[in-house]
C-alpha cells in the first residue's frame, strides 16, 4: 500500500509539472524561441490521455501581411508525410494485398540499382527503411523540384553509387520512399494521393489536408509563407516547393488541428473517436525496428538506442519509447513525435527551415512530460548555431569582396560556355553575361545560377533561389581547357557536390 501511494504521489507530481510547464511556461518560451531563431511563425498541438492539452498558433504565416498563424494555418509537414505511407503499405500487407518483403522487380520487371544484386534483392522494405546503401540525400538534387516524374526518378536511381554494402548501413533515402509509394497504384489502382486521402485522410476527418502539394499556395488561403535565414542570416522569403514527384516522400500539406487526429488515431492503436480505423497490427508493424541508426548513449538527451522502422523513428528517453519523425521542405520544417506508454502526442509545424527550435521545443515537451531535469533546450543550441551563421555570413561577404574587386577581369568566358553533363543530373548549360557566367539547370526548369571570377581560378556560386544556396567553386582544367566545372548546392538540398563535364 505504502509503494502504491509512493507512485501515486510520483504519478501527480510529475503530471502537475507538466502541467505547470504548458500552463504556465510554454506561451513565453516559444516567444523567444522564435524571436532567438528568427521564426516568423508556429503552429504546436499537444494530445494527452486522449484530450488536446494545447492547440495554438504563433507569431505570423506572412511577415509583410503580419497575418497570424492559428491552428488551421497549413504547412508542408514534407518527409512526415513518410509515415502515411508506410502505414498505407502496412495496411496493404494485412489485407494480403502486397508483401512488405516482395521484391521491387515484382512490379517493376525492368528495376534497376547500381548493381545486380542489390536489384535482384531490393524489396518495398528495404526502400521504406532507407538501407539500399547510398548516402544520406543522396539524388535529391536531381529530383527535388524539378520536372522528372515518378518513373523518371525510379529509372535514374540506377546511377545511385552506393558507399556502403547493400542493407549494411542507415542512408536517409528519398527516392527509396517514393518508389515504395509506386507499389500502392499497382495493386490499388489507385494513385498514392486518392488511397491516402482515402484510407487515412478522410477517416480521420484530416479534412483541410492535402495530399499533393503543387500549387498549393494558389488551392488554399490559410496557408504560411516558407522562409529561410541560409547563407544570409536574415530572414529571406523562398518559392514553395513543388515536389509531387517525390509524393510518397514529401508531399502532405497540413496543419496542426488536422495533425492531431493523426496523434489520436497513433496512440489509440489504430482508433479514431472510438472507431477501428486500421488494426493494431498494421500501426504495429510501421514501429518494428528493421534498421539501427546508433546505440551509443546521447551526450545531450535521455537517448542511447535510435532506430527506423517503416517511415518513423524509435527510441528510448528516459526510460520510455518514442516515435518521431522530422519534415524539412524548403522554408519550413515540422516534427512528429508520440510517446504511447504515456498516451502523449506532440506536433510541431514551423515556416523558417534554417532553425533547430522546432526540435528543442519538441524536446522540452518530452522533458516536461518523462521527469526529465530541466535544461533549456532552445538555450543549449542557440550558441552554437549563431556562431556557424556568423562564420558562413563573414565567409561569404569575403567571397563577394572578391567578386568585386575582379568584376573587371579580363577572362575569356567563351572558354567556359557550353553544355556540360552529369550521368545522373543530365544538362546543364553555361552562357556568359557581361563580366560573368550563367548556368541554368535543364530538369529545374526555374532555377539559375551565376558564376561570377573571384581571383586564383575561383568562382562565386549564387542561385537565383537562396535555398541552393552561395558558393564558392571552381572549374578543372585538363592541359589548359575547361574539362569540368563542381556544383555544390545547400545540404538541406543534397550533401555532396556533383561534377559537371564538359
Amino acid at each position: 500500500m505504502k509503494r502504491l501511494l509512493i507512485l501515486i504521489f510520483i504519478f501527480l507530481l510529475v503530471t502537475l509539472r507538466a502541467q505547470s510547464f504548458i500552463n504556465d511556461s510554454l506561451d513565453a518560451y516559444i516567444q523567444n524561441g522564435l524571436a532567438e531563431w528568427k521564426v516568423p511563425g508556429l503552429a504546436i498541438a499537444i494530445v494527452k490521455n486522449g484530450r488536446i492539452i494545447k492547440m495554438k498558433g504563433y507569431g505570423v504565416k506572412d511577415i509583410t501581411t503580419k497575418s497570424p498563424v492559428d491552428e488551421h494555418t497549413l504547412f508542408f509537414i514534407a518527409s512526415n508525410s513518410k509515415l502515411f505511407t508506410g502505414t498505407a503499405l502496412a495496411k496493404l500487407h494485412n489485407e494480403n494485398k502486397l508483401s512488405i518483403d516482395d521484391k521491387i522487380s515484382k512490379y517493376y520487371p525492368d528495376y534497376k540499382l547500381f548493381d545486380k544484386t542489390s536489384t535482384e534483392l531490393v524489396t518495398i522494405k528495404d526502400m521504406l527503411t532507407h538501407r539500399i546503401g547510398t548516402k544520406t540525400f543522396q539524388g535529391d538534387f536531381t529530383f527535388w523540384n524539378t520536372k522528372l516524374s515518378r518513373e523518371e526518378i525510379m529509372k535514374r536511381m540506377q546511377y545511385l553509387q552506393p558507399i556502403n554494402q547493400f542493407r549494411d548501413a542507415y542512408g536517409y533515402c528519398n527516392s527509396c520512399f517514393m518508389t515504395a509509394g509506386m507499389m500502392i497504384p499497382k495493386v490499388t489502382n489507385k494513385s498514392w494521393e486518392t488511397y491516402v486521402t482515402d484510407e487515412i485522410l478522410k477517416p480521420l476527418k484530416m479534412n483541410e489536408t492535402s495530399a499533393a502539394s503543387n500549387d498549393i499556395e494558389k488551392r488554399a488561403k490559410n496557408i504560411a509563407t516558407p522562409y529561410t535565414t541560409s547563407f544570409t542570416d536574415k530572414l529571406m522569403k523562398v518559392p514553395y516547393d513543388h515536389w509531387d514527384n517525390l509524393g510518397p516522400a514529401a508531399s502532405i500539406v497540413s496543419n496542426v488541428s488536422d495533425m492531431s487526429h493523426w496523434l489520436m488515431f497513433q496512440l489509440d492503436s489504430g482508433k479514431y473517436e472510438g472507431k477501428t480505423i486500421m488494426p493494431w497490427s498494421v500501426l504495429q508493424m510501421t514501429r518494428d525496428v528493421q534498421i539501427s541508426t546508433g546505440s551509443r548513449k546521447s551526450s545531450r538527451v535521455p537517448m542511447h538506442f535510435r532506430g527506423y522502422g517503416l517511415g518513423v523513428f524509435a527510441a528510448d528517453y528516459n526510460g520510455r519509447q518514442i516515435y518521431w519523425h522530422t519534415g524539412g521542405a524548403a522554408g519550413m520544417v515540422s516534427n512528429v513525435c508520440f510517446v504511447p506508454e504515456e498516451n502523449l502526442g506532440i506536433v510541431i509545424l514551423t515556416n523558417n527551415d534554417n532553425q533547430n527550435f522546432f526540435e528543442a521545443l519538441r524536446l522540452q515537451v518530452l522533458d516536461a512530460y518523462l521527469s526529465v531535469p530541466y535544461v533549456n533546450r532552445s538555450k543549449q543550441q542557440l550558441s552554437a548555431h549563431n556562431d556557424e551563421m556568423k562564420k558562413q555570413t563573414t565567409e561569404i561577404k569575403e567571397w563577394e569582396r572578391k567578386a568585386f574587386e575582379n568584376r573587371n577581369h579580363t577572362l575569356s568566358l567563351k572558354n567556359y560556355t557550353g553544355k556540360y553533363k552529369h550521368k545522373l543530373y543530365g544538362d546543364i548549360k553555361i552562357n556568359a553575361t557581361k563580366n560573368e557566367l550563367e548556368v541554368t539547370f535543364n530538369t529545374h526548369p526555374d532555377l539559375k545560377a551565376t558564376l561570377s571570377y573571384i581571383g586564383d581560378d575561383e568562382w562565386l556560386m549564387v542561385y537565383n533561389n537562396i535555398e541552393y544556396g552561395i558558393f564558392k567553386t571552381k572549374f578543372n582544367l585538363e592541359k589548359g581547357k575547361v574539362k569540368s566545372l563542381m556544383v555544390k548546392m545547400n545540404e538541406f538540398v543534397e550533401y555532396d557536390a556533383y561534377e559537371f563535364v564538359k
